[in-house]
């Protein structure tokens, strides 16, 4: 049984005349009795009751029509999406991100691709940015977002979004008063700080502007995400620099305020491999991420964010 036949017996079966269904077959009648008789034969039964004037089908035809019409659709079905696969319009990337960068920017590209691809399959993938990077370079991971991006030159990248680091406290802490808020008011502060290990690009960013400013703020406990950091904080245990971005999680109790030019700022770049071999992936960065993002930097192999 092949699907020539099945589309000779729908034919067929539809017209409920030989000729006609010939016709529409832009074939003769007589192969086309054959295929019905190689495809009785397969099946077993009789699929037609005819004689000279009248075809009908049997109870096993109408039963056996609705199954043809099923297998013909799936059948075209298959050679649209592999051309589509083919092509780009459809497939499967793996996107990995980092927990922060979940809270604004995976959101947005996943309802964009929903939007401009919406027979893209897109698989999320949340793990830390060391982890994402070694994914990425085995090819497990077709794409990142992430704050820090391997340095090789098999990797292109965009610099996608520059947001400030912003100070959160409890509202009644006393410097909630500030409309914004000098570094050197840290300095002997209680603060909860990001751990060096898991969290250390964070961790890195603020000591680092503490160092510069001669500030040192009174550690309290170290926490390795961003939610459990703003855990901490709504407690009144001490105060804590996180992204702006954490704004989303709108946490009770936490409020936040700028940090006053103090010029701290937390990068997110979406990288890839540049020889990679997924048709989607490169729609996926045409189509949605180029159409969403101005990039602050433009798509480079091998570089690597200070």
């Amino acid at each position: 049984m092949d699907l020539r036949q099945l589309e000779c017996f729908v034919a067929v079966a539809e017209e409920l005349h030989f000729g006609r269904a010939a016709v529409r077959l832009c074939m003769t009648q007589p192969p086309l009795s054959r295929q019905i008789q190689l495809l009785e034969a397969h099946v077993g039964v009789r699929l037609f009751e005819r004689s000279s004037r009248v075809v009908h089908l049997t109870a096993a035809g109408r039963r056996f029509l609705r199954d043809a019409r099923h297998l013909l659709a799936y059948a075209h079905r298959a050679v649209q999406l592999a051309q589509r696969t083919a092509s780009g319009e459809a497939g499967h990337i793996t996107l990995g991100f980092t927990a922060v960068s979940g809270y604004r920017l995976m959101p947005a590209l996943v309802m964009r691709a929903q939007r401009m691809m919406p027979t893209l399959d897109i698989e999320l993938r949340e793990m830390v940015s060391g982890e994402l990077s070694r994914l990425l370079l085995t090819g497990e991971l077709d794409v990142v977002l992430s704050r820090q991006i391997p340095r090789v030159p098999d990797v292109s990248h965009y610099l996608i979004d520059r947001e400030p680091l912003v100070l959160a406290m409890t509202p009644d802490c006393v410097l909630a008063e500030h409309a914004s808020v000098p570094l050197e008011a840290l300095d002997a502060f209680a603060f909860v700080a990001y751990e060096p290990g898991a969290s250390r690009y964070f961790h890195e960013r603020i000591t680092g502007a503490f160092a510069l400013r001669n500030v040192s703020p009174r550690i309290v406990q170290r926490a390795s995400q961003t939610h459990t950091l703003l855990t901490l904080v709504r407690t009144g245990l001490g105060v804590g620099i996180v992204p702006d971005s954490a704004r989303e999680l709108c946490p009770e109790g936490v409020v936040f305020r700028p940090l006053r030019q103090a010029n701290l700022v937390a990068d997110v770049f979406l990288a890839w491999r540049t020889a990679h071999d997924n048709p989607a992936l490169a729609l996926f960065l045409d189509h949605v991420v180029r159409g969403a993002f101005d990039p602050l930097e433009p798509a480079a192999p091998g570089a690597s964010p200070a």
